[in-house]
């Protein structure tokens, strides 16, 4: 079974708002850049970030870790870092599922 991906852009959402509240375009736009501007803001302070009913942007800090280079065998440090990761919400799993 094959199927098309697409991809959901910025655009895409600003003229959801447009449609759905009646704003301009460059209003929704300029939303829409608001809310992932406050949303990389908190999690560049430290912030995890939670959309109730979508899910969770949760931040880790990983410890400095020895690595082995796949080609060459060569153990090397790999430096701490701080990493981002997605949990999705109980409710965005159910509707994937469903494909709805």
């Amino acid at each position: 079974m094959s199927r098309s991906v697409s991809t959901l852009t910025r655009a895409d959402l600003a003229e959801t708002i447009n449609r759905k509240m009646g704003f301009s375009r460059a209003e929704s736009l300029d939303l829409v850049e608001s809310i992932l501007d406050h949303m990389c803001d908190a999690m560049g302070n430290g912030e995890n970030v939670k959309i109730s009913g979508f899910g969770s942007f949760v931040l880790r800090d990983k410890k400095e870790r020895i690595g082995r280079n796949p080609k060459t065998g060569v153990e090397v440090p790999i430096t701490p870092r701080r990493v981002m990761t997605f949990r999705a919400s109980q409710t965005l799993k159910e509707r994937v599922a469903r494909g709805s």
